[in-house]
C-alpha cells in the first residue's frame, strides 16, 4: 500500500521558487491513498446517499448529525432521551436506540458511524463500528488512553474504513498555511511551541459527591457508564462536566490540545515524544487539576531539529513574545523559530508572524499553496472518503498517533513532577513502571475493545 501512496511532494516536483521539500511526506493526515484501502460492507458511489448512524445524538453529536444531513440518518442511538429530544425530533425516520452494540447487531444497513459520547466510550463504540466494518467519525479527543489511541488507529487498518476524528480546525486553511509557511522556512527551524488554553470552564480538582440522587427515568446510567468503573448517579457528571473526571474524560488536554496543537503536529511532523514531564495543582483520584503545566520533548525528524512544546491550562501562560506589538492579544499557539516567531489562534486560524513588519515583508513572497484544500465541512470531507475520495484529513494514521501523544500528557499529570521517558513504538514508560498503569486502563467487564 506504501509503494502506491502518491504524496505532495511527489506530486508538486515542479514548483517554483519555494520548492516545499518533503513538506507533506510525512504528514498522512495530507496523503492520497488508493480506492480499495477504504473498503467496507459496501462501496457507496458519490451519486448514493450513505446510511448513517450515530453513537451519542445529542450536543456535539447533534452538531455532527446535523452536517451529515444531507445523507441518509437511518438509526440514532443516545443512553439520555432528554439530551437527544431535538435530534431525534429532527430525524423521525430514525431508528432510536440506547446500547449501540444492539444497534450494530440489529442493523444491518448502516454504512457509517458517528460516535459522539463521552470520551471514555469513543474507543469501544468506535472498535465495534470498524469490527463490522463501518465507517467511522470519532469526536475529540479520539480516546482516554494511548493503548486505546493505538488500537484504533491498527484497527482502521484492518478492516480498511474510512475515519476522521472530529477536530474539525484540521479542515481549516490556517493549519495548511502554517505548514507551507513553515517548510517554506519563514521562521527558520523550529526548537519550541508554546500553547494555552483558559480551559478548564467546568469543576476539577473536587473529590467525588456523597449526596445520593435517583437517576433521571430519561436516563440509563449503567450504559452511560459503558466501560468506567461503577459508581453512583450524580448530576455533576451531566450533561458536560464529564470532562473533568479522570474515568471519564481528558481534562482541558483533551478538549483543547486536538485543536490547539494540531498545527504544531502537521507542520513539525511531531510523532512519539521521547520525555513528557508534568508540573500542577493538586491531584487527586477523582478530577483533574485546576491547573497545569506539561512539558513534552521530541526528537529530531529529518532535517527538522529537536522541539520542546510546552502546555499551559487553568490560567497559566507562556512569557508573551517582547516582538508582538503591546496592543495585540497574545493568541493560543507560538512557535519559536531560530529566525522569527509565528503565532495563531486555536484551530490554526489567523496564523501570523511577529513582529507585524515580518507579515508585511512576508506576504510579499507568499510560498505556493501546495497542500489540498478541504472542500467543505470537516464532516464532509468524512463522507466523501467513505464514497472514495481521498482519506480524511484527520483520518487515524495522523489522529491516531496525535492523540497519543495528547494524552501522554496527562499520564505525566498522574505523575506529578516526573520526566517520563517514553519508548512510543513499544508504548512504555522506561523509567517509571507505576506511570505504565495509565497505558492501557481496564474496562467494565462487556465492554472490550
Amino acid at each position: 500500500m506504501k509503494d502506491q501512496k502518491k504524496t505532495i511532494e511527489q506530486q508538486d516536483r515542479k514548483m517554483s521558487r519555494r520548492d516545499f521539500i518533503g513538506g507533506a511526506a510525512a504528514v498522512a493526515a495530507f496523503t492520497i491513498v488508493p480506492r480499495h484501502v477504504l473498503g467496507g460492507p459496501r462501496h457507496v458511489p458519490p451519486s448514493e446517499k450513505l446510511n448513517i448512524a450515530a453513537i451519542g445524538s445529542g450536543g456535539m453529536g447533534g452538531g455532527n448529525v446535523n452536517a451529515c444531513s444531507g445523507e441518509n440518518i437511518v438509526a440514532l442511538c443516545d443512553v439520555d432521551d432528554n439530551r437527544a429530544a431535538d435530534t431525534f425530533k429532527k430525524f423521525p425516520k430514525a431508528k432510536k436506540y440506547r446500547d449501540f452494540r444492539k444497534m450494530l447487531d440489529k442493523q444491518k444497513d448502516i454504512d457509517a458511524v458517528i460516535v459522539a459520547t463521552p470520551d471514555h466510550t469513543h474507543a469501544v463504540a468506535a472498535m465495534a463500528a470498524m469490527k463490522r466494518r463501518k465507517h467511522v467519525y470519532v469526536q475529540k479527543p479520539l480516546t482516554r488512553t494511548v493503548y486505546e489511541a493505538r488500537t484504533l488507529t491498527e484497527a482502521a487498518r484492518k478492516y480498511e474504513v474510512a475515519t476522521q476524528m472530529g477536530n474539525q480546525g484540521h479542515s481549516r486553511e490556517g493549519v495548511r498555511l502554517i505548514c507551507e509557511w513553515i517548510w517554506d522556512g519563514a521562521i527558520g527551524p523550529v526548537r519550541e511551541v508554546n500553547a494555552w488554553t483558559n480551559r478548564p470552564v467546568w469543576p476539577q480538582g473536587i473529590d467525588r459527591p456523597r449526596d445520593k440522587h435517583d437517576v433521571p427515568s430519561t436516563l440509563d446510567w449503567d450504559l452511560w457508564l459503558g466501560p468506567a468503573p461503577n459508581r453512583p448517579y450524580h448530576p455533576c457528571y451531566l450533561p458536560f462536566n464529564w470532562r473533568g473526571w479522570w474515568d471519564f474524560g481528558c481534562g482541558a488536554l483533551g478538549d483543547m490540545a486536538c485543536h490547539l496543537l494540531d498545527p504544531v503536529f502537521s507542520a513539525l511532523k511531531l510523532g512519539y515524544p521521547t520525555s513528557v514531564q508534568a508540573c500542577a495543582t493538586k491531584v487527586n483520584k477523582e478530577t483533574f487539576p485546576l491547573a497545569s503545566i506539561v512539558r513534552y520533548e521530541f526528537p529530531a525528524r529529518g532535517d527538522m531539529p529537536p522541539v520542546k512544546l510546552n502546555w499551559y491550562d487553568g490560567g497559566m501562560k507562556p512569557p508573551r513574545p517582547d516582538e508582538l506589538e503591546p496592543e495585540l492579544r497574545m493568541t493560543s499557539v507560538i512557535f519559536i523559530g531560530d529566525k522569527g516567531k509565528l503565532m495563531c489562534g486555536e484551530y490554526g486560524d489567523g496564523p501570523r508572524l511577529i513582529p507585524d513588519s515580518k507579515m508585511q515583508e512576508y506576504k510579499q513572497h507568499l510560498p505556493p499553496k501546495t497542500i489540498p484544500r478541504v472542500k467543505g465541512s470537516h464532516e464532509q470531507n468524512w463522507i466523501d472518503a467513505c464514497k472514495g475520495s481521498p482519506p480524511a484529513c484527520s483520518n487515524f494514521d495522523y489522529s491516531g498517533p496525535f492523540t497519543e501523544a495528547v494524552v501522554m500528557g496527562n499520564l505525566a499529570i498522574r505523575r506529578l513532577g516526573k520526566k517520563l521517558l517514553w519508548d512510543g513504538k513499544n508504548m512504555k514508560v522506561t523509567n517509571d513502571d507505576e506511570a505504565n498503569r495509565y497505558v492501557n486502563e481496564p474496562r467494565r467487564k462487556g465492554w472490550s475493545l
